[in-house]
């Protein structure tokens, strides 16, 4: 069994990162984002799905020509190939667990 604390993770803009290959091959990589009002990531895309797991604050996500407001206890999953972006739309800090299933992140961006 491994133990890590996420304050030890990699921090990049605005999240931890566990990248499940630097981790004896876990099959995942998760993001734990902390994401002050106005802030998220640009378009982009993933040849594999991701799980959107929103804990605290509202954020809008942006998937295929799809536009949803998610807030608290919410979950969205985007397909693989599919266009998304979100941004921190409430007043406080948007925190979610984002899952990438795949055991390395694999990015486009748009």
């Amino acid at each position: 069994m491994s133990v890590l604390r996420i304050d030890d993770l990699p921090f990049s803009v605005i999240a931890r990162e566990l990248v499940g290959a630097e981790h004896g091959g876990v099959g995942v990589c998760i993001l734990f984002v902390d994401a002050a009002p106005g802030q998220g990531p640009g378009l982009h895309k993933h040849p594999y799905e991701e799980v959107f797991i929103v804990q605290e604050g509202r954020g809008t996500f942006v998937v295929g020509d799809e536009e949803l407001e998610l807030g608290a206890g919410e979950i969205a999953i985007v397909p693989p190939d599919t266009p998304h972006r979100f941004v921190n739309s409430g007043d406080g800090p948007l925190r979610q667990i984002d899952i990438h299933v795949s055991a390395s992140f694999s990015t486009e961006w748009l």
